[in-house]
């Protein structure tokens, strides 16, 4: 008893002083970082919907990537996990942001603990692909683009690197049943009962949420649902994150107060997506309608859905992440995998075969949009180039392989599509996410997690697909959703036996992780041909009309406005392809605040727009407008603009500013 006592009063004293009972030291090293990925605001086609009439014409909100490092420091392995605010993540992709990283760290970040993935939006540039058939409707290789990605990247992961410190993680989980619906209902059907089950209003309602903290402070938040990041239809110009990128903006920035252009630590909560094959956000089966008939509106209200869900499994009940820190990765020829009976359907050996586009995903999606023109249309200049090396029948032999598909281009064969793709498993701790280089439908998905779980002896819910990851090749469905060829089973690149080869090869990465042992040498991926083909046209020069300078305002604002009221103002520009301004903004409002003009939103906010147009021939104007958010404090304000512009007879670039006339919110 006096022991006893004596030990209650010392810990007592402890709490008194301000000492912790017990210092259990944090069993990582959690780093967190972001950083600004927006390519091209005029004139580059856009990825995702393959419409050759969609280039940005400016900018709604800016793409970001998102990067979480993890570092076990038992074993001092660690993990760089990045999601960025694009349409795929593209094998260019990853060999940029690798050698780029090299440099500075050698080889602590490798392809094997390295993982990419993409909210897979569909409103930002394309062109950053080393497949030709990703780069056709962007008129081919956009190295602007590419490079704008793979620079924000790796800074994201750099600031992550450099803000490491003691941390720990936890796991909570939750249903969202309002932001998705079954877009192939038929497909789904034909499915076994017993996965059907799984999902009983044939959707994936999970969201798991981790949460990560340095000490006490909470600082990021990874948020996985499943749900095609295409709100925004293929009638959209500006760039824009999507419904994701909203529900990341609306917590960050309007629940957080994180402002970008601070450039100061902050929380960093990304929305990446899982098995979302046949998941859409337009919940009334077709573009842009559902909850409402406004693409934007819904783009918000899909984002605030997944936003507020996230914050509630956040603040609810939590189980503590523990244990290592592991990987596995290795490329694999999913153009040609034999599928053991293990995995096979039907219990018989059998094979994938090289990719073929087949016709059901020249039909495109009805529900989210449509697809490409038919390849023998737009042969004239100037893309006569680019289908060229399309024109190849496919072989009497890949079509018997692909059966039921109506096969019309052998993409793998010609590498218009790749062929060899990285498959890989990251572990923190009791949580599996396994990497898929494409986009997987619900009941795919199911039946991978399964046979990962089942290799590794854990539950289900602690292993996720994650989607969109480290490489690019179309769809994922079940041998039955492939049989009925919807638009998913006709872009499912690699055959019937597509989903029992990643079943079987992402079981054998888990075998190799449970045993700690080494995987062999997978093949490895060359760069295919007719890589840098670029039909589009860069910057020549830019002009003005006679007695206008670069920045002069055309269109002044009102004296005064109301909140809810949208200020419209136009300035002489240049072309945005003179200056990304990335980590930057085409545009500031600013309000006057004890004499000092201070920015209150720039081109990354919802509330404010920048339209770019060419006038004529070299000249473009700047249309800038700002929304007034409700609570907009009553002052005075004014909109800037920043651009830059080309002089055409030396090629010089020079900045340009314009500023606005005051203006009262009252």
């Amino acid at each position: 008893m006096r022991r006893s006592g004596m030990l209650a009063v010392l810990a007592a004293a402890l709490v008194f002083t301000g000492l912790p009972a017990t210092a259990a030291p944090e069993p990582y090293l959690i780093g967190r970082g972001i950083s600004d990925v927006t390519g091209p605001a005029a004139e580059n086609g856009m990825m995702g919907y393959s419409s050759f009439d969609q280039k940005t014409t400016g900018i709604h909100q800016r793409q970001r990537s998102r990067a979480y490092i993890v570092v076990d420091r038992e074993s001092n392995k660690r993990v760089a996990y990045v999601n960025a605010d694009l349409a795929m993540i593209f094998r260019a992709v990853q060999e940029a942001v690798l050698a780029k990283l090299k440099p500075k760290y050698g080889e602590l970040y490798t392809k094997e603990n390295l993982l990419l993935s993409a909210t897979h939006t569909h409103a930002g540039p394309g062109g950053f692909s080393h497949n030709i058939a990703y780069n056709l409707s962007i008129l081919g290789m956009q190295p602007q683009t590419l490079n704008a990605i793979t620079d924000g990247i790796v800074e994201s992961i750099v600031e992550a690197h450099e803000d490491l410190k003691p941390g720990s993680m936890s796991i909570g989980r939750g249903e969202l049943t309002n932001a998705s619906v079954n877009r192939s209902r038929v497909a789904f059907n034909a499915n076994a009962a017993s996965d059907r089950a799984f999902f009983p209003n044939a959707i994936d309602p999970s969201m798991t949420v981790l949460r990560l903290k340095q000490g006490n402070n909470d600082v990021g938040a990874i948020n996985w649902f499943a749900t095609h990041n295409t709100s925004m239809t293929n009638a959209n110009t500006l760039i824009s994150p999507d419904n994701k990128g909203y529900a990341a903006y609306q917590w960050e920035h309007d629940d957080e107060g994180v402002r970008y252009l601070e450039n100061k630590p902050g929380f960093v909560a990304a929305f990446p997506n899982t098995n979302a094959g046949d998941m859409s956000p337009n919940l009334n089966l077709k573009p842009g309608s559902g909850p409402t008939e406004n693409d934007v509106e819904n783009t918000r209200i899909i984002g605030e859905r997944q936003n507020r869900k996230a914050q509630e499994v956040y603040n609810g009940p939590q189980s503590p992440i523990s244990g290592a820190v592991d990987y596995r990765m290795r490329f694999i020829d999913m153009g040609n995998t034999t599928v053991g009976a293990k995995y096979s359907i039907d219990g018989k050996a059998a094979k994938t075969c090289s990719g073929v586009v087949g016709a059901s995903t020249l039909a495109g999606s009805v529900e989210d949009g449509p697809a490409i023109p038919l390849f023998n249309e737009g042969m004239t200049s100037p893309w006569k180039k680019l289908f060229e090396p399309l024109q190849m029948e496919v072989p009497q032999w890949l079509r018997d392989c692909q059966y039921p598909k109506a096969s019309l281009v052998p993409t793998g064969i010609i590498q218009a599509t790749p062929n060899i793709v990285p498959l890989q498993i990251v572990k923190l701790g009791q949580l599996h996410l396994v990497a898929a280089p494409g986009e997987v439908t619900i009941v795919a998905g199911l039946r991978i997690r399964r046979s990962v779980a089942q290799e590794l002896g854990v539950p289900i819910e602690n292993v996720l697909i994650q989607g969109y990851a480290n490489e690019y090749s179309q769809y994922v469905t079940t041998p039955e959703e492939y049989d009925l060829q919807q638009y998913e089973g006709g872009s499912t690149l690699f055959g019937r036996n597509t989903t029992p080869a990643y079943q079987q090869e992402f079981a054998a990465l888990a075998a190799s992780m449970k045993a700690g042992s080494a995987l062999t040498a997978g093949p490895t991926p060359t760069k295919p041909p007719f890589t840098d083909i670029n039909l589009q046209t860069g910057v020549v020069f830019d002009d003005k009309a006679p007695g206008q300078n670069f920045g002069q305002v055309l269109k002044q604002p009102a004296a005064t406005y109301q909140a809810g009221q949208t200020v419209d103002t136009v300035f002489v520009t240049g072309h945005p392809k003179n200056n990304l301004h990335r980590n930057g903004t085409f545009l500031e409002v600013q309000q006057l605040v004890n004499g000092t003009w201070t920015r209150v939103a720039d081109d990354g906010d919802w509330s404010t727009r920048y339209h770019w147009k060419r006038v004529g021939v070299a000249n473009s104007e700047a249309n800038i407008t700002w929304t007034i958010p409700t609570g907009t404090p009553a002052g005075t304000y004014r909109i800037v603009h920043n651009g830059d512009w080309k002089n055409g007879w030396t090629g010089a670039i020079s900045p340009l500013t314009g500023t606005t006339n005051t203006f009262t919110v009252n």
